[in-house]
Parts: structure tokens; sequence; C-alpha cells
């Protein structure tokens, strides 16, 4: 539920792995775009896979423990993940992409979220070349979304992220490339008092996000394997086991399969 104004000056970064032709289009992009991950938009409708439950969004693909153990909060989530090779789906051409990331509430609470994670984007080159971007970032929903300006990371990096609250209006996230060594982390505090935290979600969750208005054009991200998921409470830690799976389903078609097994959480665009 990423909302982000990004002002290259400011807030741009990127790890880029292409031509430069490349580089010069996703400086474009970012340095006058606006951003935003909206809450889960869930869709009518839902079923039954391998015996779990399974809902459609328009939006969001992964995880989600929608309700802590009775009379808790949850008060930290993390999850690994390998960093994905985004492309454009079979046919298409231009940009494409998609996030992952792990977050404390913005699911049946949808006052606040305090959530961290990356993007990845891939696209086009004028010769007909794909070039890729990542961005790493950070973000206590509804205060815009802000880039790791020092976080660099590449394809296949395993990429740990941590998300702490140590209070429903002050929390901490972090986010390490268990690859390279690299650490990043940020306390922040609750924009306002509307937005404090209710700790009634944990989610693992691959996003379309929204750009302009509009949802950005999906990327072929192929799998996305979140490891080692745990929601913790003062006195408890869960798994992923028993959360409800949600696939993105757009216009008809669904996009995305996802598979919970234990701490185990993967999503594979289909």
């Amino acid at each position: 539920m990423k909302f982000s104004i990004f002002l290259c000056s400011v807030l741009f970064t990127t790890n880029i792995l292409a031509a430069p032709r490349g580089l010069a289009q996703r400086v474009e992009r970012r340095s006058a775009r606006i951003r935003n991950s909206k809450p889960l938009d869930l869709l009518q409708g839902s079923f039954i896979e391998n015996g779990t439950n399974v809902q459609y969004s328009s939006n969001w693909a992964g995880a989600v423990i929608t309700s802590p153990p009775s009379g808790q909060t949850f008060n930290a989530v993390s999850g690994k993940f390998n960093v994905p090779t985004p492309s454009a789906p079979d046919g298409s051409s231009g940009s494409y992409s998609a996030s992952a990331w792990v977050g404390i509430d913005g699911d049946t609470y949808t006052a606040a979220i305090l959530q961290a994670g990356i993007d990845f984007t891939a696209t086009t080159n004028d010769d007909g070349s794909t070039s890729t971007s990542y961005d790493a970032w950070y973000e206590w929903y509804p205060d815009y979304a802000y880039d790791f300006s020092d976080f660099s990371f590449t394809s296949g990096d395993e990429i740990s992220v941590s998300i702490t609250a140590s209070s429903s209006s002050a929390g901490k996230v972090v986010l390490e490339n268990l690859t390279t060594g690299k650490t990043v982390s940020k306390s922040l505090t609750a924009p306002s008092r509307s937005s404090h935290l209710g700790g009634q979600n944990a989610e693992w969750i691959v996003e379309d996000f929204d750009e302009g208005g509009s949802e950005v054009s999906f990327a072929d991200f192929g799998t996305v394997t979140f490891s080692s998921c745990a929601a913790n409470t003062a006195s408890e830690t869960l798994t992923a086991s028993g959360a409800t799976a949600i696939d993105i389903k757009q216009s008809e078609e669904v996009l995305t399969s996802v598979s919970i097994s234990g701490s185990t959480v993967t999503v594979t665009y289909v």
C-alpha cells in the first residue's frame, strides 16, 4: 500500500542492469510521477485451491494473516525472498513493474500500514533490448514511501525484510542483502494520530502498484518465494500456515498463483 511522490534529486535510487537508454527512461519516469500502493482491493468471489481458501484482488498477490490470536496484536513480521528478474509478458513491450514487500496491517485494518520491500521493473529499450531496474523502499502509510539511497541489490540476491512495531505509533524496518551482507534500516513514527497501527494483519505480498492514478503494467516476475515467514505477537510466533492466499485477477484473467506451506509463501506469475 505504498504511496509516494518520487523527486529525482531527493528520492531517486536504482540499481540498473541495462543499456544507458534504459537508465534514461527510468530517470524520466521516476523524476515526476505520483506513485502509490492502494489498500487491498478485494474482488468478489473466492475458491479453494489445494485445500487453501484463495481470494481475488486487483492489486495484491500473496498471503495475509487477517487477525492475530484472540486478545493479541502483531508487533513484528519478517520474511526472506530472492530478487526476481522481471520481464514483459509474452509478446509485449514497454515498461512493466511490480513490488515485493512485507508489512503489518493494510488488509482488514486500513488506517495504516508499516511496510518495506523492493520494486522491480523491466523496460524495452529503443533497440529492442530489455533493461531491468530495482529500488528498495520503506513506508508508514498514509505517508509517502521513501527509497533507501544506499542499498544495492540485483537479480538473484537474497533479501531479508523485518518490520517491527515498538508501539502503535513507532516502529522500525530493516532490509538486509544476505548475499552481499549490506543492511539498511529506518526508524519511523506514525504520520498522524489517525494512522496508528492496529496490529491486526501480517502480510507477504507481490503488488501491482499505482502510478499516476492507475495500476502499472504488471511485470512477469517469474516466481517470488517468501521463506522464513514469521508474524510475532508479544507471546507467540505464527508462520504463514493458515493465512489467506490472494491472487491477482484483472480483466477476468488470473495473473498469479499462490501456494502456502508452513513458513513459505510462493507467488508465481502465470
